[in-house]
């Protein structure tokens, strides 16, 4: 009988993510289960972070239009109600101090919308139903960024910045909205797509226009990354071969066989050179933070390396920075940001590049009420 159980509880084990998504399926199809209600971005509660002064008051101030990862596991639903109280107190008190507020620099506005998030079962299956879910959760974040754009003066930058689930997300934003717009694309200061996959497929499709972050001072590029150790060889295979991400077409696809993006956050380069733990300017803990504090910096805590499309990882010194035994913990977001001093010191250094573009471009631009020389051909008379 001992050895039974004892097989049992090894099994039990083993299979646990198994388990685990077992109870988090809804337990009916997606085309006949009821949606929560949408949000309306109109008003404040569907807001995480929005600023009071809005729709052209303190014009120029730039903006960062943040998508949070998965904070909602399942079980009830596929998509998160918007305003489920759980969530919300997770995205305040760890998503945006961690995550969002490394780029709150310069007074730099922070827009953060709350949406019907697909849950963390959707990303641990390839269901047809988990993609349907994926798409409504991006659904809710288009209308969202056009409400964002509407509060927007018309020539104020802003970074496009996704994590996690929020990062598949913000690639279909860059792809349908950004990419296709010349007037938002000469706005964006960065798009950053950080723990979620960017394939390299869509630089030569739908994000053309957008090229990739190839130098720390760049501006209206594109940059990313998933941090991962070597020996997570369950989350390298749930990233290489299970993920899915947005292809050509704007179909959520599988992400297998597709090469994807990797810029290194301590070196701001896509190559493969590795960066020891002495350039790695600091991580930080920043759970229950005000957007306001600023967290202790924990410096040179990792090297990092992009191999294969992923950033390769030594294991962090301080422990608060280590990933948690919790279950599917292959498809969630650290509590802590590893790279959170690198970050804000990449964006102060984008910002500034893309203000002194725009300031040269409002100055040799020609005023307003000029004449405009139109070069005609000449005409030809029409005989008879």
């Amino acid at each position: 009988m001992t050895v039974f159980m004892s097989l049992v509880a090894l099994s039990a084990v083993i299979m646990r993510d198994q388990i685990f998504q077992t109870f988090l399926d809804p337990g009916v199809p997606f085309q006949t289960y009821d949606r929560p209600p949408a949000p309306d971005y109109t008003q404040d509660d569907a807001w995480a972070a929005r600023p009071e002064v809005r729709i052209g008051d303190e014009a120029g101030h730039p903006a960062v239009f943040f998508i949070h990862p998965t904070t909602y596991d399942g079980g009830s639903h596929w998509n998160a109600p918007y305003d489920r109280p759980q969530e919300a107190v997770e995205v305040a008190q760890i998503i945006l101090p961690n995550y969002a507020a490394p780029f709150l620099v310069e007074d730099v506005q922070l827009y953060a919308p709350r949406y019907r998030q697909a849950s963390l079962y959707t990303f641990m299956n390839n269901r047809e139903d988990s993609v349907l879910a994926r798409e409504l959760a991006q659904s809710d974040v288009q209308r969202a960024f056009t409400q964002f754009l509407r509060e927007l003066d018309p020539e104020q930058p802003f970074f496009l910045v996704g994590v996690g689930q929020g990062g598949a997300i913000g690639l279909d934003v860059l792809a349908r909205r950004v990419a296709p717009d010349e007037d938002v694309r000469r706005r964006l200061i960065a798009a950053y797509i950080i723990e979620a996959p960017t394939p390299l497929d869509l630089l030569a499709g739908p994000l053309s226009t957008i090229p990739v972050c190839t130098d720390p001072a760049e501006a209206r590029c594109l940059t990313g990354w998933i941090a991962v150790r070597p020996e997570e060889t369950g989350r390298i295979e749930a990233i290489t071969l299970r993920s899915r991400a947005i292809d050509a077409q704007g179909q959520i696809s599988p992400i297998e066989d597709r090469a994807l993006l990797c810029v290194n956050p301590v070196l701001w380069t896509a190559n493969e050179d590795y960066a020891p733990a002495r350039l790695h300017k600091g991580a930080a803990a920043a759970a229950e933070l005000s957007l306001s504090d600023a967290p202790s910096p924990m410096t040179n805590q990792t090297g990092a390396q992009c191999q294969g499309g992923l950033l390769m990882i030594d294991q962090p010194r301080a422990r608060a920075l280590r990933r948690p035994g919790r279950l599917a913990e292959d498809r969630r977001v650290r509590l802590a940001n590893l790279f959170y001093m690198d970050i804000r010191a990449n964006a102060q250094s984008r910002l500034d590049t893309l203000q002194a573009i725009l300031a040269d471009e409002a100055r040799y631009a020609p005023p307003l009420d000029a004449p405009v020389e139109v070069e005609t051909a000449p005409i030809t008379p029409i005989d008879g």
